[in-house]
């Protein structure tokens, strides 16, 4: 199953790329506009892949009383997030690429900013679970959690972006960048829906005893920080090792 979600990535990738070199040639924009739209799925495959923060997110929205829409606004700021980090990078620090990354798509300054900034969440959720009666959360809470969880760069879309500024296409790998978020959004969107479904799902069926209810949604929301934290730390510390 992965390796075809390998495959798919490559094959797709290469037809970009192929179209980039069409375009940069003197090719019109019709066959790359009429490609275009595989950038969704480009994005929602790359997403299922390890990373993208998507036990995160779901650590997070199982701890939480966040809602649906709310839900879905945490998994879209986590994708734009994820994915302008990258386009970012590629415009403005391409030069640094090679001092800041130490392995390809690779950022281990932003991944420990990122983690630390995860942890702190979770000793909140952790302190809040510990003191008040009801898992109450601070408005925006979801929304900084969704930045923090996405600011590691997506590796693809500095590899896309920096393939058209190489070809002096910077047009192209922008929109194809802005068509791969709709499609890593497409994903972590459905990863957040089935987290608040089961959780609710648990909620619903623990109604008929509210103590016991109020007991686990204050331990779940307690391990959720927990486990925020211990990512955190391991992040943290598998950096210091490596420097």
């Amino acid at each position: 199953m992965f390796q075809q979600i390998v495959d798919i990535q490559r094959e797709i990738y290469l037809t970009f790329a192929g179209h980039v070199k069409d375009y940069a040639a003197g090719g019109g924009w019709q066959s790359f506009l009429a490609f275009l739209p595989m950038g969704i799925v480009f994005g929602a495959v790359h997403a299922m892949t390890p990373g993208h923060s998507k036990s995160v997110l779901a650590t997070y929205l199982a701890g939480s009383s966040t809602q649906a829409h709310k839900a879905l606004l945490v998994s879209l700021a986590l994708s734009f997030t994820h994915v302008t980090m990258a386009v970012v990078i590629a415009l403005f620090a391409l030069p640094l690429v090679s001092h800041s990354f130490v392995d390809a798509g690779s950022s281990p300054a932003l991944e420990v900013v990122s983690r630390g900034l995860l942890g702190i969440i979770g000793v909140w959720m952790v302190l809040t679970a510990v003191i008040r009666h009801s898992h109450a959360h601070a408005e925006g809470e979801g929304l900084l959690m969704g930045f923090a969880a996405g600011l590691v760069p997506c590796p693809l879309t500095l590899f896309v972006m920096t393939f058209a500024m190489i070809h002096q296409v910077v047009v192209t790998g922008l929109l194809f960048a802005a068509t791969m978020m709709m499609g890593v959004a497409l994903t972590l969107s459905a990863v957040a829906l089935l987290t608040v479904v089961f959780r609710d799902r648990i909620s619903y069926l623990m109604r008929k005893h509210p103590q016991l209810l109020a007991f686990v949604s204050r331990a779940t929301g307690g391990l959720a920080g927990l486990v925020l934290v211990a990512i955190a730390a391991v992040e943290i510390a598998n950096w210091g090792a490596v420097q």
